[in-house]
């Protein structure tokens, strides 16, 4: 098993799969490395490396009391960048992993960077307020709190057989295996660095953040996502990167790297290849 040791003595684990110019894949909330499987074997398949990590808190890695926010996931991310030594690498960040790959560029800069991608990210900032009306009410977020307090494996169940897969629309049949792996990964993150990341998804301002990117920009968002709304999200971060494509999945749940993976593994395939 591979880790990187951080600053603070928190270790960071991580797949390495592949050779080729590197892809580095940040998972979303509450799961870890696994939830990527799909598009690490199918990138590393054709050429490239493709490295996925957890999360601190999350997975493998250390359960943490501190640092359960995205200034620390970013340069927990640095970390294992600089231990690698990698260059001209693509970043890829799903869900909350979106929003730890922006305060990386934010915090850190574009200098090893070649491409990012935006996938149901919840960038530029997901809360309510007064200069984000469109956002997301705080009752929503206070809700998983007090679901996560409650009896948080049942919170990851319904997230899995609801809204997160899109499993609640008519005709929507998410394979039990799916929603199974879903909880199995929601649970082997530690209970207090899964309750505070609800706050860091939701409440971390990114849009200077995305002032920041000065590379290529892919965004990718499902239209019908219930967990991070397109216009909160993927519509409104493509708005404010200069050149950012945005890709819309019609009729697309929020987890789409299973719900959509060969859709979604062909388009990080053919962004990937735009680079020389």
């Amino acid at each position: 098993m591979s880790f990187v040791t951080t600053a603070d003595g928190t270790d960071i684990f991580y797949k390495d799969w592949g050779t080729g110019r590197p892809v580095v894949l940040a998972h979303g909330w509450p799961l870890n490395s696994d939830s990527w499987e799909a598009q690490q074997l199918f990138l590393a398949d054709n050429g490239y490396r493709a490295i996925a990590h957890d999360r601190r808190g999350h997975g493998r890695s250390t359960q943490t009391w501190h640092g359960n926010e995205m200034d620390t996931y970013a340069d927990d991310l640095a970390a294992l960048l600089d231990h690698l030594d990698l260059r001209d690498v693509t970043l890829v960040g799903f869900s909350t992993g979106g929003g730890e790959i922006t305060r990386y560029i934010g915090r850190h800069g574009t200098s090893p960077v070649a491409q990012a991608v935006l996938v149901s990210a919840v960038p530029p900032l997901m809360l309510r307020r007064d200069d984000n009306p469109g956002g997301v009410p705080i009752e929503v977020f206070d809700g998983i709190r007090a679901g996560s307090v409650a009896d948080r494996s049942q919170l990851y169940r319904d997230l899995a057989d609801g809204p997160f897969f899109g499993n609640n629309r008519p005709g929507v049949e998410i394979s039990q295996g799916v929603r199974d792996a879903f909880w199995l990964q929601s649970m082997a993150a530690g209970h207090r660095n899964a309750y505070e990341s609800i706050a860091a998804f939701s409440a971390t301002d990114f849009r200077d953040d995305l002032a920041r990117f000065d590379v290529p920009t892919l965004v990718i968002h499902g239209d019908d996502d219930q967990v991070v709304p397109f216009e909160v999200g993927g519509k409104a971060s493509a708005a404010l990167v200069k050149g950012a494509r945005l890709l819309v999945y019609p009729g697309a749940p929020h987890g789409i790297t299973d719900t959509h993976k060969e859709q979604l593994g062909d388009d990080l395939l053919a962004f990937l290849r735009e680079h020389a």
